[in-house]
């Protein structure tokens, strides 16, 4: 019996850390930038190991956001806003990704097509100070994003995929996180 617990408490001992990155344990309300950002709000997305952090001015209608998601090296991240239905097509992103040399690439693109080009793009809606940054397995997007003509409640979209070629994000995953990686977002309540 007592080998038997011993066993079993050695089995978790190797077992659990090799299966849970304890550094990505912290949730979204109490994670430090390290750029010192702070943001009012923030929401756990329910898909793809990502977090959206935002700050909303209702006086001008628009959000400054921190798009956070679980990526290697080789991959890509988006986060956007489809103006007109929940969905893929027709949403409005921005897109990261790491390059060959290990500086960041960042951009707005549209997405117009389920074959979408993935090429740099002006949207409907107003983008400054956008940037980016990868930092433990996490590719962040910042920028400030808005006013939106539907208020302060969006559409929202995040992605990920695993391959970029020659500065071109590939397709994403096909896999049920990918296809629910949609849902409405009130900037006002959360």
């Amino acid at each position: 019996m007592a080998i038997t617990i011993r066993y079993t408490l050695v089995l978790l001992f190797y077992f659990l850390p090799s299966h849970f990155d304890i550094s990505y344990a912290v949730t979204c309300s109490n994670h430090k930038f390290t750029s010192n950002r702070v943001y009012t709000s923030c929401k756990e997305l329910p898909h793809l190991s990502a977090r959206l952090h935002w700050t909303y001015n209702s006086t001008i209608g628009a959000a400054k956001i921190a798009y956070r998601a679980r990526q290697g090296a080789g991959g890509w991240v988006a986060w956007a806003i489809n103006p007109n239905q929940i969905g893929m097509v027709g949403s409005e992103a921005l897109v990261a990704f790491v390059n060959s040399n290990g500086s960041m690439t960042v951009y707005p693109t549209i997405i117009t097509s389920y074959s979408p080009s993935m090429l740099p793009a002006d949207l409907s809606y107003q983008v400054s100070g956008l940037s980016a940054e990868f930092l433990n397995n996490e590719i962040t997007i910042y920028a400030t994003v808005g006013p939106f003509a539907g208020g302060s409640v969006v559409n929202q979209v995040w992605q990920a995929g695993h391959l970029v070629i020659d500065g071109v994000p590939q397709m994403h995953d096909v896999s049920q996180q990918n296809l629910q990686s949609t849902g409405e977002l009130d900037f006002m309540s959360g």
